[in-house]
């Protein structure tokens, strides 16, 4: 009796034992069936970090206008900041019908802008900035010179550098801009007056010299300009092929907005936030550009440029 027991107590341990060892390798991954976790985990790890690469490195810009496009115009409406609107409910015929922005290669012809760009580089091969970008500003005389401003005007060896044929280019191309800005925006042409600063730049590759050389910080007009209502941007050089990097780039809420500049392309839009924006480091090659603003407060026009203006100084 004593031999039975012992018997059935010693094969209840075995049955325990070999019901535990199940269990336990019920539990424990397979080394024959499947991968090892080991390696699954590895997977798991280089999946997640391929997909945060592909997300973290996508394209969050889209282009508006492509260099290589020819554009009778395209345009963008965004809604208006508060601020910018608030204030042109002061100046009758002058608020848009919209906020946006416009682009058109239509305006302006291919050899009114190379009137411009050779106007521009006769008058600031005297000048240019240490940095890379450099100004020249006909309406008020200052252009880039080292780490300061000269004044055109007042320098006697530029004396009559330019002429009233390059004053009267200027003055065609304006207003053909200011027409299609009150074409396009809905606005009283007689209502809307050129702007201090309008002027011609230039920016290179070249590593900032002084904090006028960086350019590329994302701004509001409006907030830097006082007197702008609407900026134009007339292009002189082309993206991909006089340089590289340049992009102009509106910024959005969820996906920027990025305009190549083409030769003879247009860009209007209305100054406040709704139009913040910034361009791009020039990489390689000289980019040219011309900047035409325009106000509906009259107390801030300006005059057009003269050859009157050299002999107003140089007569004092």
């Amino acid at each position: 009796m004593s031999d039975a027991k012992k018997r059935v107590k010693s094969n209840t341990k075995t049955e325990n034992k070999t019901n535990n060892d199940e269990k336990t390798s019920a539990k424990r991954p397979s080394v024959n069936k499947g991968l090892p976790l080991r390696v699954m985990s590895r997977i798991v790890v280089i999946i997640s970090l391929l997909i945060i690469v592909y997300y973290s490195s996508k394209d969050t810009f889209r282009t508006f206008a492509k260099q290589s496009d020819l554009l009778p115009g395209i345009g963008q409406v965004v809604e208006c900041s508060m601020d910018y609107i608030k204030e042109l409910h002061k100046f009758e015929g002058c608020a848009p019908r919209d906020c946006k922005r416009f682009v058109t290669d239509k305006v302006v012809s291919v050899r009114e802008v190379e009137e411009l760009l050779r106007i521009a580089t006769k008058g600031l091969k005297y000048g240019g900035s240490f940095g890379g970008a450099s100004i020249l500003d006909l309406h008020s005389g200052a252009m880039s010179k080292g780490q300061h401003f000269i004044n055109i005007y007042e320098a006697a060896d530029l004396k009559n550098l330019f002429t009233q044929e390059d004053f009267n280019v200027i003055r065609i191309v304006r207003d053909k801009i200011k027409y299609s800005i009150a074409h396009h925006f809905g606005v009283q042409p007689d209502k809307i007056y050129s702007t201090h600063p309008t002027f011609f730049s230039e920016i290179s590759d070249k590593k900032a010299f002084t904090e006028h050389d960086e350019y590329w910080h994302a701004h509001v007009d409006k907030v830097t300009y006082k007197s702008f209502h609407y900026t134009t941007l007339l292009y002189l050089s082309d993206y991909g092929i006089d340089f590289k990097g340049g992009r102009f780039v509106f910024i959005d809420e969820k996906i920027n907005s990025t305009v190549e500049p083409r030769k003879a392309r247009l860009s209007m839009f209305t100054s406040g936030a709704e139009n913040t924006h910034y361009v791009e480091k020039v990489t390689s090659g000289v980019r040219y550009a011309m900047t035409i603003p325009f106000t509906c407060d009259k107390k801030y026009a300006i005059e057009d440029p003269s050859i009157n203006k050299y002999n107003k100084i140089h007569s004092n």
